[in-house]
C-alpha cells in the first residue's frame, strides 16, 4: 500500500484531538546498531559484545533466515528515514509517516531486537535490559502517544521475570512482555511460568508476536523452501501455542494473565475454538483440572491483533467472521514500517458496523492495555 502513503490524499481524516483517534497495536521501533546499546551495558557485557559477540539460533549473525522484500526485517521501501538509518529508527520520521497522518492515538511499540536468541543467557539479559532503558529515553520519554512492550530473554524465564519487574517498575510506559511463537517448548510448559507470575504481578499482558528464534524448523512440518511458505505456516504456531496455555492450565494457575497474539491472523480462530471444545467433551479425563471450555478461555484471556487480516474471496464474509469471533477480541494494528503494513482507512475491505469499527480501532486495545480514555 505504498502509494496510499505517498499520496496525502490518501491518509482520510486525521484524528480531531487527543482521545478521538485510533490504537495501533503492532508497531516496530528499530534499535539502529548495537552501538547504540552500548551506554546501557555494563563493562562485563561490552567487552562480551566487542571481543565474542553474538551467538544466535540463526544461521545468519545479521537478518533472517528468508530473504524478504527488502532488508532491516522486510520493510517498506519508503520507510527508510531520509536522514539515514534504518526503517524504525527515527521517530520523527515515524511520526511524520505514522502518527501524525493517521491520527494514530497511542501506540504500542514492539521492538524485535534479538536479545532473546542468544545463546548465552547472561549477555541476552543485558541487551534485553539495554534495549528497555533505549526504549525508554528515546521513545517514550519523547512521545506521550508511544506505549512500549518489555524486551525480554524468554528462554531464560527466570532471567525475564526479573527484568520484567525491573522495567514494569521503571517506567509506566511499558504496557506488554514481548515474546515469540517459535520457542524451544510450548508456552504453557511450567518452565515459562515466572514469566507468567511477573507478568501477572505487574498487570501486564503478555504479547506473542509473529517471530522465529529458535535452532528448529520454523514449520511444524520442517524446513520450507520459501518466505511465502513461512509468512502462511506462522498461523499454525499461534494455534499450538493458544492451545498449549489453554490445555497446561496457565489461565487457571494465574487467573488475572491476559495474552495478545500478534500478526498471527485471526480466520483460525473459530474452528480451532470449535474443534477444541469437541474434543475436551471426549477427551476431558486426560486434563481434569480445566474449569472451562478452552472456547471460553480463549475469549476471555485472549486478543487479537488484525493485521494481516485475511481477506475471503466475498468480502462482506469477514463480518460474519468477526460476529463468529467476538468483535470484542481483535485489535487494530498496521504493523508499521513492514512491507504488509495495513492502512487504517483502508484495512477493512468490507463497511463495518459503526460499534463494531470502534471496539476494534480503539476500544479494545483502550480497555485491554488499561490505557485510559
Amino acid at each position: 500500500m505504498t502509494d496510499l502513503l505517498t499520496d496525502p490524499t490518501a491518509a482520510g481524516p486525521r484524528s480531531g484531538g487527543p482521545g478521538t483517534g485510533i490504537v495501533d497495536c503492532d508497531v516496530h521501533n528499530a534499535v539502529p546498531s548495537d552501538a547504540a546499546l552500548r551506554p546501557y551495558l555494563a563493562a562485563r557485557w561490552l567487552e562480551h559484545m566487542d571481543h565474542v559477540g553474538p551467538r544466535t539460533y540463526s544461521p545468519y549473525e545479521a537478518g533472517y533466515v528468508y530473504p524478504k522484500v527488502s532488508p532491516a526485517g522486510g520493510s517498506r521501501t519508503d520507510a527508510w528515514p531520509p536522514g539515514g538509518g534504518i526503517p524504525g529508527s527515527d521517530l520523527d520520521f515515524m511520526r511524520e509517516q505514522l502518527l501524525d497522518r493517521y491520527g494514530i492515538d497511542r501506540a504500542i511499540l514492539n521492538c524485535l531486537y534479538r536479545a532473546a536468541e542468544q545463546r548465552n543467557e547472561g549477555y541476552g539479559a543485558a541487551l534485553a535490559r539495554a534495549v528497555n532503558d533505549w526504549q525508554v529515553e528515546h521513545w517514550l520519554e519523547r512521545d506521550a502517544r508511544l506505549r512500549a512492550s518489555i524486551t525480554v530473554t524468554f528462554e531464560a524465564p527466570e532471567l525475564a521475570a526479573e527484568e520484567i519487574r525491573r522495567a514494569a517498575a521503571a517506567h509506566s510506559g511499558f504496557v506488554q512482555v514481548l515474546l515469540f511463537p517459535r520457542t524451544l517448548a510450548p508456552l504453557g510448559k511450567r518452565r515459562y511460568w515466572p514469566i507468567y507470575d511477573a507478568a501477572q504481578e505487574c498487570g501486564l499482558p503478555v504479547g506473542i508476536h509473529f517471530a522465529s528464534t529458535t535452532g528448529a524448523p520454523i514449520t511444524s512440518a520442517g524446513w520450507p523452501s520459501f518466505y511465502i511458505e513461512d509468512h502462511t505456516a506462522m498461523s499454525v504456531a499461534f494455534q499450538a501455542q493458544v492451545t498449549s496455555l489453554i490445555m497446561d492450565g496457565v489461565f487457571d494457575r494465574f487467573p488475572e494473565l491476559k495474552v495478545v497474539l500478534i500478526e498471527g491472523g485471526f480466520a483460525w480462530v473459530p474452528p480451532l475454538m470449535w474443534r477444541l471444545d469437541a474434543l475436551y467433551h471426549r477427551l476431558r479425563v486426560e486434563v481434569p483440572d480445566l474449569q472451562r471450555l478452552p472456547s471460553e478461555y480463549l475469549r476471555d484471556r485472549v486478543r487479537i491483533t488484525t493485521q494481516p487480516i485475511e481477506e475471503p474471496e466475498r468480502p462482506a464474509d469477514l463480518l460474519a467472521l468477526i460476529e463468529e469471533i467476538g468483535q470484542h477480541i481483535l485489535m487494530f494494528s498496521t504493523d508499521y514500517p513492514h512491507w504488509d503494513f495495513d492502512h487504517p482507512q483502508r484495512a477493512f475491505q468490507t463497511k463495518l458496523p459503526d460499534e463494531m469499527r470502534a471496539r476494534i480501532m480503539r476500544g479494545n486495545a483502550l480497555d485491554y492495555y488499561a490505557l485510559g480514555a
